[in-house]
């Protein structure tokens, strides 16, 4: 990322998995509506198909858009360095067989100018994580439960 400002906020990934005949593409518009409004800023996108046999291969996104009408085609090269063959290896690890996968790293664009304000105050970040959706629901289904 060459020109990084002092306000780069905090970068995550995702790796999203697609049973075979299971993607509807309909969550792609959303990411393109996050970009545009400023809210992350795409720094790697990757495609990759698991086959049967364990094998995997990158997927071209003409080969997932179909006639582009999903708006992806502004993602198209999307590649940071940050991203790499032991990173989409690794990620390919954990799909299943017969699954495609989408491997974004992104930028929290919103929470830079907050991040900035830490660094130079001194703030460091020691730790920090996600808690995944399903945990969150269970937790909240139990703790509901108990009143």
């Amino acid at each position: 990322m060459s020109g990084a400002s002092d306000e780069t906020g905090p970068i995550d990934y995702l790796v999203v998995e697609f049973p075979a005949g299971s993607r509807t593409g309909e969550g792609l518009p959303l990411l393109v509506d996050l970009v545009d409004r400023g809210i992350i800023r795409v720094l790697d996108l990757a495609f990759v198909r698991k086959h049967p046999d364990g094998t995997v291969e990158g997927v071209e996104l003409s080969e997932l858009t179909g006639d582009g009408g999903t708006g992806l085609a502004v993602f198209e090269g999307a590649s940071s360095g940050l991203l790499d063959r032991d990173d989409i290896g690794e990620a390919s690890a954990v799909l299943e067989p017969g699954s495609t996968a989408a491997i974004l790293v992104y930028e929290n664009v919103w929470a830079g100018p907050f991040a900035a304000a830490l660094r130079r105050s001194g703030g460091r970040v020691v730790a920090d994580g996600r808690i995944p959706v399903q945990e969150l629901l269970a937790s909240l289904d139990a703790a509901e439960a108990e009143v």
